[in-house]
């Protein structure tokens, strides 16, 4: 089978679906690939390592002709024009873009959103979400060490002892845990906040201490364990008491890295305008839900800004920013996935009754099946 591999045309995107060591692999199994000029240079990776280990390097039109094509983002309009009708796509398509769904069913291509994955055991290691967000969670807590114009560890010297930074986590997923063990590394004092009380044990195990908001209701408690290992929407009531809480230690923090995320809705406010007015002068805030319209209403996409003598950092893909190991990963969930519906014999066998591959295909044979 011929397997293409572009790339990626959107904006800041510095990814690549697929590595030398993953295509390696792909050509030992008997599959040709074709990978553009130059897709990898973003990633440290020269069109000389891939044809080092087999592959071909092609053009746009060669790479998205192929029989599967595997990219980092959605494809637009005219990379859909190059893309053949009966083939196939696997990439972070974002499923609840109905428009960009209806446009892939409507060219005849088979498309697997990869983050549409369920959150189970079987699924651990095609998690997309979970290994790009590992990444971003790092490089929240290292953006914020650069822009915070004070140490991050306590230091004593002969001039004086330097206090420790104080770090306030809000959203407590693969990023947020990732933040929490990074800035610990760094030698901050940290905190952190989820509305989901089994987080608790995880965040005091990576030495960070919870932000507990009781729990009045039987119905914010039965909220509150999410689903599917995502968090839901709380009551409002509920909100209101975090808020109150947050505010008062966000008073105390001088960097906050917020990464509430709630699939295909707008994300939850947690950094009100007016707890940024009451933050200290020089205290950072950065942002990760900006590209879903930010956890604080004063983040702009792409921009660092300072409001209130507080820095906001509103960088939308922070995964983008550490090109190499993000690829590695992301070509590593591809390689994974890609088990599920290729059989022995190096051909596709798109098995529906499996529950991953089932829950990732959104458009087959010019029906959108992801309503």
């Amino acid at each position: 089978m011929k397997i293409g591999i572009p790339a990626e045309t959107r904006s800041g995107e510095t990814r690549v679906a697929a590595t030398p060591e993953t295509i390696k692999k792909y050509i030992a199994a008997k599959h040709e690939v074709v990978v553009q000029s130059g897709a990898g240079i973003a990633a440290s990776i020269p069109d000389e390592a891939y044809l080092a280990v087999g592959a071909t390097i092609g053009s746009a039109e060669q790479a998205l002709g192929s029989e599967l094509v595997l990219k980092v983002r959605a494809p637009d309009s005219a990379e859909r024009a190059l893309m053949k009708s009966g083939s196939v796509l696997v990439g972070m398509l974002n499923p609840f873009d109905a428009d960009n769904t209806a446009a892939l069913a409507a060219a005849g291509i088979s498309a697997f959103a990869l983050e549409a994955a369920p959150r189970i055991t079987r699924a651990q290691s095609l998690d997309v979400l979970s290994s790009q967000a590992n990444i971003a969670g790092y490089k929240a807590v290292m953006m914020a060490a650069n822009t915070y114009g004070r140490f991050m560890p306590m230091l004593m010297t002969a001039a004086g002892t330097v206090k420790a930074a104080r770090v306030l986590i809000m959203g407590v997923g693969v990023a947020g845990l990732q933040a929490i063990a990074t800035a610990k590394r760094l030698g901050a004092v940290i905190e952190a906040s989820d509305v989901r009380p089994p987080v608790k044990e995880q965040v005091e195990s990576l030495g960070a201490k919870f932000i507990d908001v009781p729990f009045i209701t039987d119905e914010e408690k039965e909220i509150a364990q999410g689903v599917g290992g995502y968090a839901r929407p709380m009551p409002a009531d509920w909100m209101r008491r975090q808020a109150e809480l947050v505010h008062e230690r966000a008073k105390q923090a001088d960097i906050i890295i917020t990464t509430a995320l709630i699939p295909g809705r707008k994300a939850p406010i947690l950094i009100s305008e007016e707890t940024v007015k009451a933050m200290k002068p020089g205290s950072v805030i950065v942002d990760m839900a900006v590209e879903q319209g930010g956890n604080c209403p004063l983040s702009e996409s792409g921009k660092t800004v300072t409001k209130y003598g507080v820095h906001i950092i509103g960088e939308p893909n922070l995964a983008t920013l550490v090109p190499a190991d993000a690829s590695a990963l992301y070509a590593r969930n591809i390689l994974d996935f890609l088990k599920l519906i290729i059989n022995k014999d190096a051909g596709l066998e798109i098995n529906r009754e499996d529950e991953i591959v089932a829950a990732t295909l959104i458009c087959s044979g010019g029906e959108v099946l992801r309503k």
